[in-house]
């Protein structure tokens, strides 16, 4: 039409929309044609739609906004859902948070229950709950303020790391069982004595652990990255619980009545 301006519009009859796309293909090189953005009977296209790097959230709200404006504005025929990549990251992600909450308190509570049958002390086996969950949720508060974002490796952190950090409860409960049952040591003495057998052994095996998972930071690939640095900082924090909060709170939850320790003996 002689680059006329008016005719830049999509046309309003079925065959010459025919015709132009029949047009459009013979002018193709040669091997290429429309087949990824319409289907073969020309009676569906595909809209692709490029977002910026936003939150998980925002995307989710993006798509909710996008199909709500479809079923109040739009056909049946010509509704359509979200697809894609992106889409099933983000979806997969958000089941996963969900299910990590729930799956670690119970895998938490599991733990907590085993360790009381191990140690024969449900006074311990509560004792455990607190330096083995706490790590956890230290981790993620430091992801929210320096990231602000939990992706689908962050959100299976706590599992993989779960082990490691409920190991070094055990270790030093067991000690401190030992010292109190075998060598009827009182609390002071009997956390010593665990520290004395094992203390030196956590904190080599734990920087061992902080400097080969801190290796994936320095990886191209973000999921390693996000792997290394929060199984990383949650191993770290877990050390300092154990060695700061866990003796604290056996000298206020296990305390004897009679301690002969030099830490309990008053002279009068």
């Amino acid at each position: 039409h002689g680059d006329d301006p008016g005719w830049y519009r999509l046309p309003d009859k079925r065959d010459l929309a025919a015709q132009y796309l029949l047009l459009y293909e013979m002018s193709l090189p040669y091997g290429l044609d429309l087949n990824s953005q319409i289907d073969l009977d020309k009676s569906a296209t595909r809209l692709t739609v490029i977002l910026d790097t936003i939150p998980q959230k925002k995307i989710i709200e993006v798509i909710k906004r996008t199909e709500s404006w479809m079923a109040e504005n739009m056909p049946p025929p010509m509704r359509a859902r979200a697809t894609g990549t992106i889409v099933m990251f983000v979806n997969l992600a958000m089941r996963n948070i969900i299910s990590m909450l729930s799956g670690t308190i119970m895998a938490f509570v599991l733990i907590s229950i085993t360790l009381v049958f191990a140690l024969r002390s449900i006074r311990l086996g509560l004792i455990s709950l607190i330096p083995n969950f706490l790590p956890v949720l230290i981790t993620f508060g430091l992801w929210a303020i320096f990231v602000g974002e939990i992706g689908i490796i962050a959100s299976m952190i706590t599992a993989t790391s779960m082990g490691l950090i409920v190991d070094d409860t055990v270790h030093i409960l067991s000690k401190y069982r030992r010292a109190k049952r075998e060598h009827n040591l009182g609390t002071h003495d009997a956390i010593r004595y665990s520290f004395s057998h094992v203390g030196k052994a956590l904190w080599v095996t734990t920087l061992i652990m902080i400097a080969g998972f801190s290796v994936l930071a320095f990886s191209s690939y973000k999921l390693n990255v996000d792997m290394g640095i929060l199984t990383a900082t949650a191993v770290g924090v877990a050390l300092v619980m154990d060695f700061l909060l866990l003796p604290s709170l056996l000298m206020f939850m296990d305390k004897d009545k009679q301690c002969n320790c030099a830490a309990c003996r008053v002279d009068l």
